[in-house]
């Protein structure tokens, strides 16, 4: 089993629904032909870098999974038959370097699926000590 990663973008005209139900049946095609999914990541709506079609925007949705390469054919043609997706791109993780990479980014996206969707992440500012003299004097 080899690791991959399909970023799959779906229609924006779609209700929520609509759009959970074609996610739910792009990860049923995939496990249907024997991939065992490891994480999802779903980036939610965003703009297009060009229109598709008549499309400005799209949702992107990024799933990780293992599969027998045998099987990316006929996932590939099922996501091409379905009208709902705009594009789909599969990235096949091969070498000792991209697996690594691939765990660190499915580590990321469970991560992140744990997280509480009110939850920002905070980043600590550091202000170097020459500055806060310098705003000290101003006052």
């Amino acid at each position: 089993m080899r690791h991959y990663e399909n970023l799959v973008i779906v229609k924006p005209t779609l209700t929520a629904e609509e759009i959970q139900a074609n996610i739910s049946a792009i990860e049923e095609v995939i496990t249907s032909n024997g991939g065992e999914i490891a994480a999802r990541d779903a980036m939610g709506m965003r703009k297009l870098a060009y229109p598709l079609g008549k499309n400005e925007r799209g949702y992107f949705h990024v799933i990780y999974y293992s599969v027998a390469p045998s099987a990316i054919n006929e996932i590939e043609r099922r996501f091409r038959i379905n009208e709902d997706l705009l594009r789909f791109v599969t990235i096949k993780y091969d070498t000792n370097r991209e697996v690594t990479a691939w765990n660190q980014l499915v580590q990321k996206a469970q991560k992140k699926a744990t997280q509480p969707a009110g939850e920002a992440k905070v980043e600590e500012v550091v202000i170097p000590a020459a500055l806060e003299e310098a705003d000290e004097d101003e006052e």
